[in-house]
């Protein structure tokens, strides 16, 4: 990939290896620039070296990528990256960091649609060729692709057996379809070979633990977030599990389960984290971590930071978004701690089709849908007693046989009844 010509080769190979420790500190752990001095310092190098050696264009739009990435303006970088795999289709560097900036955007069909434009050209001596088929399976399944999606997926593990990609693709699948015994007899089945995989088995374990949330057997749940969840994060201080465990104990408190001093334990991530605003949808969990805590100081910094950062100039997509749809979400999540559910609703029905735009998947985002139903139900006001009803109706349309949803609806009838 290096053209810098005889006696320079290590300097080229000094420029990718810059995008590529960069990018992924980048894109794997939401680091900011603007906060973490050594990764802003690395982000500068690296384009201070490319400045002086004679890149490749494939090159020079890798250090372009990964430097427009940091300044926040997400859309612009998957565009280079575009770029790259319209001339160089086997470029896993680009498809990756592509493919987990679209999921950051909510961007699910352009997910799906950048591998299926290269994924004709991954034939199977080609190496990684069966990781393809996993990030390929998670855009179809994010999509409602659900037979194609698990076709792909089941190949990718016939191939790679320990490919936790694949396996959180059919976790998924299970989930978004409500097969909550044969989701349980997959993971149960597959999990000693995709337990040790350092990034993905602790969300494979969460979609474990909401088949049984799901089913009501929160005492069940709580032991896996226990024994797998909570010691991964405080191992790790990685987001993908900070999420996991907040989005977790926020679903059975809502379920009306006590969680005890658990939102202790992952308070310390959240203050670390508060001031940095590289994902809204990290950020509304790091809220619910310190609301859960009773942290108003954290709690109010989360959200003054947030504020300011909505106010501020550039092109950071995220600070963007956050004035019409972060900050209102990040408020909701308020008004529901203070018991002020009609306020909820205030806030979330009218923004309730753009939380897709905070990133994350549809399981993910699904607590939203849930604090949504909830507040609904214990609204007050008489203008907004159909609007559980109305939600409840059509969660059950879209995901029909869930028992979460055959609870909920119990529950509306007896409010119902009540009032």
């Amino acid at each position: 990939m290096c053209t810098a010509g005889m006696g320079k080769p290590a300097q080229c190979i000094a420029v990718m290896g810059h995008a590529i420790a960069t990018g992924l500190v980048l894109i794997g752990t939401g680091s900011s620039v603007k906060l973490d001095k050594e990764l802003d310092l690395a982000v500068k190098t690296m384009v201070e070296i490319s400045r002086t050696q004679p890149l490749t264009r494939r090159e020079q739009l890798h250090v372009s990528a990964v430097e427009t990435f940091a300044n926040g303006n997400f859309p612009k970088a998957c565009e280079l990256w575009e770029q790259i795999l319209q001339d160089h289709p086997t470029d896993m560097l680009a498809l990756k960091f592509s493919h987990d900036a679209y999921f950051y955007l909510g961007y699910q069909e352009q997910m799906r649609d950048s591998v299926a434009r290269i994924y004709p050209f991954w034939t199977p001596d080609i190496p990684l060729s069966s990781y393809v088929k996993g990030i390929y399976s998670f855009g179809l399944m994010e999509t409602n692709f659900y037979d194609q999606a698990e076709k792909l997926a089941k190949e990718a593990l016939s191939i790679n057996p320990t490919d936790a990609w694949s396996v959180h693709t059919v976790a998924h699948i299970h989930e978004m379809k409500a097969e909550i015994k044969d989701g349980l007899e997959f993971m149960q089945h597959s999990e000693t070979l995709w337990k040790d995989s350092d990034m993905l088995a602790c969300h494979n374990y969460w979609h474990w633990a909401l088949y049984l949330i799901e089913k009501g057997e929160y005492e069940a749940a709580l032991t896996i977030y226990d024994t797998h969840i909570l010691p991964s994060l405080q191992a790790s201080g990685a987001m993908l599990d900070m999420v996991d465990s907040c989005s977790m104990l926020y679903r059975l408190q809502m379920e009306g389960v006590s969680v005890g001093q658990r939102w202790q334990d992952v308070l310390p991530v959240a203050r670390k984290h508060s001031r940095d605003h590289i994902l809204l949808f990290n950020d509304a969990h790091f809220l619910m971590a310190s609301l859960g805590a009773h942290d108003r100081q954290t709690t109010q910094e989360l959200l003054t930071t947030l504020r300011d950062a909505s106010e501020s100039p550039g092109e950071n997509c995220q600070h963007l978004l956050a004035r019409d749809v972060g900050l209102p979400l990040c408020q909701a999540l308020v008004e529901a701690e203070d018991g002020n559910p009609d306020r909820v609703l205030e806030l979330l029905l009218p923004i309730r089709y753009r939380i897709v735009q905070l990133g994350g998947s549809n399981a993910q985002r699904d607590v939203f849908n849930q604090l949504l139903i909830h507040a609904a139900l214990n609204c007050t006001s008489s203008v907004h007693k159909n609007v559980a009803r109305s939600l409840l109706m059509e969660r059950d349309a879209l995901k029909p046989n869930s028992p979460l949803t055959e609870r909920l609806i119990r529950k509306a009838a007896t409010v119902h009844l009540m009032q």
